[in-house]
């Protein structure tokens, strides 16, 4: 018969942690700073603890109630004075009103405002004031404001002698209109003249201007030939010659008949370099001898052409034996 026996359980006995690295200095720090000298330390109890912040919350929401309350009163004690602001608002629309009316009532004056003087000023040699008072009358129905200034211009303008319009209101009744007439430089085909900018204009009469030059050539030409009638002046005054006539064809090509009847034949390409030709050709040659000159080419890469007049023939001997006609 076996006999069971009870052995007693060994414990492994514990071992102690190893302390990790920066761990071993601190319940040294921690018991100092609870043992600092010359204070003893308190130990409050856990839920004490826990209630601090609750009651440091509970109390900044009041605090922040209350500095609600006292932003939302601010308002409220700034808008009582201005309970009236509207009747303020009310007396600025009336004064606005006022003003509005009255300024729509001196425009309406104004419109109404008829124009009772008419005044031309300017050099006029060929326009008579009356006609321009007259063209004018008509349209200042609309009154002294009303009258369209831009269009009276346009309709002066368009009279035969008159280059440029200018009109003005003159208070508190009064317009006044500068006229500056046509400048003519040249005559133009039939009947028409050339100004200054080589602009065609149709005047009722053409007598007085005879002396000037005769242009011909295509409307469409005209600016272009009135420029190249001043170059040509300019190049022939030193060599003592003027230019009477002056055509264009629809080619371009340019030809002058000179003051002594000879005609220029110039082209329509290299008009200075052939001028130049023609002016040094002239010097040498032609000065002495141009009376019987008919016409002259410069149509020529290295020359010109001359033509001159046929010999007048000797007048026939119509006496008898006896000496008598």
């Amino acid at each position: 018969m076996g006999v069971a026996i009870r052995l007693p359980t060994l414990r492994r006995a514990p071992q102690s942690r190893r302390p990790r690295s920066g761990e071993k200095d601190r319940p040294a720090a921690r018991k100092a700073r609870v043992e600092q000298p010359g204070r003893a330390r308190v130990e409050q109890p856990r839920r004490a603890r826990d209630e601090q912040p609750r009651q440091k919350t509970q109390a900044a929401k009041r605090a922040g109630n209350a500095h609600g309350a006292t932003r939302k009163a601010a308002p409220a004690a700034e808008r009582a004075p201005r309970s009236f602001r509207w009747l303020e608002r009310i007396f600025i629309l009336l004064a606005v009103g006022v003003v509005l009316a009255a300024g729509l009532k001196g425009w309406i004056a104004l419109q109404s405002r008829p124009v009772q003087q008419i005044t031309v000023t300017g050099e006029l040699a060929h326009t008579r004031p009356e006609a321009v008072r007259e063209m004018v009358e008509p349209e200042l129905a609309g009154g002294f404001i009303g009258a369209d200034l831009g269009e009276l211009s346009q309709r002066l303008e368009a009279l035969p002698w008159v280059y440029r319009a200018s009109v003005r209101r003159v208070w508190p009744n009064s317009l006044e209109i500068s006229i500056a007439e046509q400048l003519p430089i040249a005559r133009w085909g039939e009947g028409g003249f050339l100004n200054h900018q080589g602009e065609i204009f149709q005047p009722a009469a053409e007598q007085g201007w005879e002396s000037l030059p005769q242009l011909r050539g295509p409307d469409r030409a005209a600016p272009t030939l009135m420029r190249t009638y001043q170059r040509l002046v300019e190049l022939l005054a030193p060599l003592g010659l003027d230019v009477t006539e002056l055509s264009c064809n629809e080619r371009g090509e340019i030809a002058a008949v000179l003051s002594g009847g000879q005609t220029l034949v110039i082209g329509g390409t290299d008009f200075l370099e052939r001028m130049q030709r023609f002016a040094a050709v002239y010097r040498a040659e032609l000065a002495a001898q141009m009376d019987s000159v008919e016409r002259i080419d410069l149509r020529y890469a290295h020359g010109i052409a001359v033509a001159f007049l046929p010999p007048a023939e000797p007048a026939e001997d119509t006496t008898d034996d006896n000496g008598k006609v």
